[in-house]
């Protein structure tokens, strides 16, 4: 009867993983997204623990609870908790020429967002799709928080192996587990601060 249940178990899920991978959004015929997220195979990254795990750190300074400070050289992301302390997330930052420093907050939070393509990124990668909608295959991954009216977000990731790299367009990337953890964490109005 144990067997039985277990085997009736292992092809409940093994139909229900063909069925959403079926129903997950297609690359784009010939769509690379590597020149913007970097390398890698497209999955549900953000299991475990990641390649950097998020920690408890001090942090001395003056920032209130809530805020985000982002130092891109450590490649590291830092929710102010307050009375000294922080919780530290590994990031993926922009590469050489495409990183950037100020001041935002978070303009909008999203659930498995879908993904438009800025020109200027069109414009250096035509093969790109012109949107592709939210989901597992989506390089935006589970979560994003968008910073002002800028085109940059903190998002997920379906390549968790590019945290801790410089490989963006300028975005900071996360795994799916971790930025679901700080989503949950922060509001919209949310302070950004980033140092390069």
């Amino acid at each position: 009867m144990t067997r039985a249940f277990a085997f009736l178990a292992f092809g409940f899920l093994a139909a229900a993983t063909t069925l959403l991978a079926g129903a997950a959004p297609a690359h784009a015929q010939g769509a690379d997204f590597r020149d913007f997220f970097g390398g890698g195979s497209h999955y549900y990254g953000g299991g475990g623990s990641g390649p950097i795990p998020r920690t408890a750190v001090g942090f001395p300074g003056r920032y209130a609870p809530g805020t985000i400070y982002i130092n891109t050289a450590e490649r590291r992301l830092y929710l102010i908790l307050g009375n000294g302390e922080a919780l530290q997330y590994g990031i993926g930052v922009g590469r050489d020429g495409f990183r950037w420093s100020g001041t935002h907050r978070i303009s909008a939070k999203k659930e498995w967002p879908g993904w438009t393509p800025p020109a200027q990124m069109r414009a250096r990668r035509p093969d790109l799709p012109r949107y592709l909608p939210g989901g597992i295959e989506n390089p935006l991954g589970a979560r994003a928080m968008y910073l002002g009216s800028t085109l940059y977000r903190i998002h997920g990731s379906n390549e968790p192996e590019t945290i801790g790299r410089a490989v963006s367009s300028g975005c900071f990337r996360m795994t799916n587990e971790d930025v679901t953890d700080l989503y949950n964490r922060v509001s919209v109005g949310a302070v950004v601060i980033v140092k390069n």
